[in-house]
This record gives structure tokens, C-alpha cells and sequence, in this order.
């Protein structure tokens, strides 16, 4: 019942944001649109053909089409209307992640004469995710001999939402011996931890349950829980203590497999096992984590033995676990921090949005002949690029927006001289060093009537036979047309 309920409000919240707080608004010549997402197909995001000034007859003869940078066709045209219809599926946390903004840029083409548009839709979140743990219970050992004020690390709960929908906070479930309290760490992110109130007594209860909760800001609140499960223990009564609660590291993103990259260092107070560290990654790291750095046992030094990549990951948080071999184990907990550099590593690409016509020989200059954009996968100066012809031809290129250009004439055309060209765009970043790609694009040039009919001779002498038969050919003549 509760489920059921759930889904109808979230239907009528998303009908209410579509109804009243759909918007679009021109920017600089763009139109900008604003949806939620998931919603339904079909769904209207605005009167494309309105907001961009063309008649419904225009939309078929000027063959209008909307391209999309985000690889997928979520929105289609509804050529009977004029409007810009949801096509497909919107999850803005599978296209966005966590960024606070989540645009998708569109490029709406039609033809006779060639024009593109710039269109960008805004995804606005919802609270269709609920806060969820990566293990529904933690397992806590805790000697009796621990002192009120201890500190024990717990899990983060994870909230794909953002903004006011994302994760909030925690609660723990009452309990005499235990408090929630957070610790800010350097990622912005705070990390509940389990306080220890009052001294543990394993022979009146060797055992403690809790659960925590996490809880979003949305409306209305979702959470999700984790099972924290306490046992008591003897013995053994010094922690392993790291020399940093968090280590920071900053690589590049090419460095080579087996490049050792910290060293993490834990002391325990004890004598013989029960002072001996051993270091491990936390038992909830995941498994990319796992793939990517190893971590020696015995000396806590960490290497690097699976590639990085910025465009995948941007840093990485793990968390390090040193245990002592007390009877019972202790255990010691830090953090550390591996921010990604990125270099330039991805050559730029040259799209083609909309391909070239044949162009009439007397197209007056600044014809535009094609839609051409470029796009590259690195980030900063890595991710500029600029586009060059490499070589001269009565053509140029014209930019347009964000990346996107138009090749145009720059010259008179002559058929009779050149039928077709092949065009040749070379595309450069901003790295260092650069990388290019080249592209080759063919232009056909068709043909007009501006060559007049021309004969071989000015004047033709003819001598004729008083006795000839009618019908007899006297002479032949040619001419010439371009």
C-alpha cells in the first residue's frame, strides 16, 4: 500500500512541475527549455516551432530535424504540432551524476535555406532516489576496556539525487552506550560516527544493536537504513593509530602500473602481536577501487596497478584499515585521497552534423554548404579545440556557437574549372602537446546556365554544284557550350 501510494504522489508531483514550472526563455539567440526529469514519453517540453518563429507547412519543406550532442535521441519532433516531445527515458543522475547543473544541448537543423539553432533543455532533479548503503549491516568489535568519547568510522550512505533531494542526514536508534556524531573531512563530505557514551560491560551484554538511517531533504523524505551490529571483547587495549586521519595524494593520469604512490604508517601502543600492524583496504571498497591499487600488508605502502583515466574518475577515496594481531584484533581507521591530473590524451573529433548539399555554381559568397561541430573528451586547455582548412579553396569555415561551425563559400565557383572539391578540416587542441585529426569533406558544384553557345568558325565558305540532288548535305557545322 505505502509503495503504491508513493508512486501516485511522485506521478502527481512530476504532472505538477510539468503543468506549472515549464519554462523556456532565449538567451543570447538560444531557446532554453526546463523539464524534470523521468518524464513520461510523449510528454510536451515546448512549441518548437513557435519559439523559433516557423510555420507548421515550414517544418516539411524545410525538412526540420533535431540532433543532440548527448549521443541519444531523448527528445523528437511532432511535426503535426510544431512541438519538441520527449522521446525516451530521462534519468538526469545517469546523464549528469552529481553536477548541480544538468544541460543537454540540442541543435535543431532545417534546410532551404540551411539553418541550425541552438536549443538547450534543462533537467531538473527529483527525488526518485533514496539514500542506500553499500552493506546493509557493519560489524563492530569493541574490547570492554575502551573509555567513553571513542570513535568509530561508519558508512556513507549514497544519494544519486542533488540539490535539496540529495542526502541530509543521519539518526541513530536509541541506545544507552552509543551517540551519532560527524566529522568533516577534506571531499566536503560528512562522515557519520559511532561515539561511545558509556563503558562497555561484556558480561552484562556482549552484544549491541543499531541501526542507522540515513535521510534525504526531499518531499517527501526517503531514507534508507544500515544494520550496526556490536561485539563486545576482551583484552587487548591500544588501537593502531595512523600518523594522519586523511593522506591527499594528486597523479596523472598516465603514470605506469607498479608506480607506488603513499606510504601510510599506523603505530600501536602494544607489545609483541598485539602491537603489529597490518594494513588492508576497508572491507566495503569497491570493486573499481580493487582493480585499480594494491596495498602491501606488512609496509602500507599503496601502487597503482590497473590504468587511470581522468574522463572516468576524477579522484578516489579509499579507506585503509590497520589491524593489529591481538587476541581479540584491534583496529585503526584513516582515509586516503588520489586526485586525478588529466593530460591530454584524447585526439579531437570532427562531427559532421549536417552534410553538404551541392552547391551552384553562382551561390553568392557565404553560402552555407555544411554544419560541422568538434568535440573532445579531455578537460580545460586539453578539451579546446580550433578548426583550420588546411589548404586554400573557395571555401571557409564560420563559427557558429559552442563549438559549432558552418562551412561556408568565401569565392566564386566555376564548375567548368572544378566540378568537386575535397575539403580538408583539420582539428587542433589546446594541449601540450596538441593532438589533430583530419577530415575530409566532398563539395559537389552543379552547373548553371552562364556559358553562351560558341562556333568553330566565325564565317563558313560553302561551294555548291549547279547539278546537285536535292536533298543533299552541303556542309556541316559545330559549336561549343560549356
Amino acid at each position: 500500500m505505502t509503495k503504491r501510494k508513493g508512486c501516485r504522489d511522485w506521478r502527481w508531483l512530476a504532472l505538477w512541475w510539468h503543468h506549472f514550472f515549464l519554462l523556456w526563455s532565449t538567451i543570447d539567440g538560444q531557446t532554453r527549455y526546463s523539464i524534470p526529469e523521468e518524464l513520461k514519453q510523449g510528454s510536451v517540453v515546448g512549441n518548437l516551432a513557435k519559439d523559433l518563429g516557423l510555420g507548421l507547412s515550414e517544418i516539411f519543406d524545410r525538412k526540420l530535424h533535431v540532433a543532440s550532442d548527448a549521443g541519444k535521441q531523448y527528445f523528437s519532433m511532432d511535426a503535426g504540432k510544431g512541438e519538441l516531445v520527449v522521446n525516451d527515458r530521462i534519468d538526469r543522475e545517469a546523464l549528469c551524476g552529481q553536477s548541480a547543473s544538468c544541460v543537454l544541448p540540442l541543435q535543431v537543423v532545417v534546410e532551404n535555406p540551411l539553418q541550425s539553432h541552438r536549443i538547450e533543455v534543462e533537467i531538473r532533479d527529483i527525488n526518485d532516489n533514496a539514500p542506500s548503503f553499500l552493506t546493509q549491516e557493519i560489524n563492530l568489535k569493541i574490547p570492554e576496556s575502551v573509555g567513553p568519547g571513542r570513535r568509530f568510522p561508519l558508512e556513507n550512505a549514497e544519494d544519486p539525487d542533488v540539490g535539496s533531494n540529495s542526502l541530509k542526514t543521519y539518526t541513530l536508534s536509541k541506545n544507552d552506550h552509543f551517540s551519532l556524531k560527524f566529522k568533516d573531512t577534506k571531499s566536503g563530505k560528512a562522515v557519520p560516527e559511532l561515539v561511545l557514551e558509556k563503558p562497555l560491560d561484556r558480561e552484562k551484554n556482549a552484544f549491541h544493536q543499531l541501526l542507522l538511517t540515513a535521510l534525504d531533504g526531499g518531499t517527501p523524505v526517503t531514507s534508507g537504513t544500515c544494520k550496526i551490529t556490536i561485539t563486545v571483547l576482551d583484552n587487548n587495549d591500544n588501537f593502531p593509530v595512523f600518523s594522519e586521519n586523511e593522506y591527499k595524494v594528486v597523479l596523472k593520469e598516465n603514470i605506469t602500473t607498479g608506480t607506488f604512490l603513499v606510504k601510510l604508517t599506523a603505530t600501536d601502543a602494544d607489545d609483541g602481536l598485539n602491537g603489529e600492524v597490518r594494513y588492508s583496504f576497508g572491507s566495503r571498497t569497491p570493486d573499481s577501487v580493487l582493480s585499480t591499487f594494491a596495498i602491501n600488508v606488512e609496509t602500507g605502502e599503496i601502487i597503482l596497478k590497473g590504468p587511470l583515466d581522468y574522463e572516468s574518475n576524477k579522484y578516489y577515496l579509499i579507506d585503509i584499515t590497520a589491524k593489529d594481531r591481538g587476541v581479540p584484533e584491534m583496529e585503526g581507521h584513516s582515509r586516503v585521497q588520489l586526485d586525478i591530473e588529466d593530460i591530454n590524451d584524447n585526439a579531437p573529433e570532427i562531427v559532421l552534423t549536417s552534410g553538404p548539399s551541392p552547391v551552384p555554381e553562382d551561390a553568392r559568397s557565404g553560402t552555407v554548404v555544411a554544419l560541422i561541430s568538434a568535440r573532445d573528451l579531455d578537460s580545460g586547455e586539453n578539451g579546446k579545440v580550433t578548426l583550420h582548412l588546411s589548404k586554400s579553396s573557395p571555401f571557409a569555415l564560420k563559427p557558429s556557437f559552442s563549438n559549432n561551425y558552418e562551412l561556408i563559400t568565401s569565392g566564386p565557383l566555376d564548375r567548368e574549372r572544378s566540378s568537386e572539391y575535397n575539403i580538408e578540416i583539420k582539428a587542433t587542441d589546446s594541449g601540450s602537446p596538441p593532438l589533430s585529426s583530419k577530415k575530409i569533406i566532398p563539395v559537389t558544384i552543379t552547373d548553371v546556365n552562364d556559358n553562351a553557345p560558341v562556333f568553330t568558325q566565325k564565317t563558313y565558305n560553302v561551294y555548291l554544284k549547279e547539278n546537285g540532288v536535292p536533298g543533299s548535305i552541303l556542309y556541316s557545322v559545330s559549336h561549343l557550350d560549356l
